[in-house]
């Protein structure tokens, strides 16, 4: 089980099927900062926050801040992926029963 937070364009099926999996998490809209178009440096240090692993799909731009050496308890970069289901399994499956992802940048892909 991993504690995760997701970013505000992250699919809500998804953060739904990540809670039915055991994991826990938060999204910007539960931590009161929605539709305030936050800059992704600070989304990612309102993660780092809440000691939680960010769940984006705005992949580019949170590869290039972990590039950069920006400390953070991990970054989840996704494909997007209209079966929610399958993204959701594919991020369990990727995390595994770890709980410890500081610095970490893990990729999913949707499948060809």
């Amino acid at each position: 089980m991993a504690y995760l937070f997701a970013d505000e364009n992250f699919p809500a099926p998804a953060v739904e099927r990540l809670r039915e999996l055991g994991h826990v998490v938060m999204t910007l809209q539960e931590a009161g900062k929605a539709n305030l178009s936050l800059p992704d440096p600070e989304v990612l240090t309102i993660a780092i926050e809440h000691q939680a692993v960010l769940l984006t799909m705005n992949r580019r731009h949170f590869i290039r801040l972990h590039s950069e050496g920006r400390p953070h308890k991990g970054i989840v970069v996704c494909t997007f992926d209209p079966n929610f289901d399958d993204l959701a399994e594919r991020i369990d499956l990727a995390l595994g029963s770890r709980t410890v992802f500081d610095s970490e940048l893990i990729r999913i892909t949707r499948p060809s």
